[in-house]
């Protein structure tokens, strides 16, 4: 995984995906923020720590 610092949040990005479009999320002290990692600058989606833990489990075991 690798990540991109902006402001105080550093964008992390899988290193799984082979075109670089995926999602990107970062670590805030209030949970967890996803964006579209094609527009940086856009909309954030707020997810709670287990909101985006249950989210990572179900993409391991699904084709997405």
């Amino acid at each position: 995984m690798s990540g991109v610092q902006q402001g105080s949040l550093v964008w992390v990005k899988s290193t799984y995906t082979d075109t670089g479009n995926c999602v990107e999320w970062a670590r805030p002290d209030s949970g967890v923020l996803v964006r579209d990692s094609k527009r940086p600058t856009g909309a954030r989606i707020p997810l709670r720590p287990a909101a985006w833990s249950s989210l990572v489990d179900w993409a391991k075991t699904h084709q997405v």
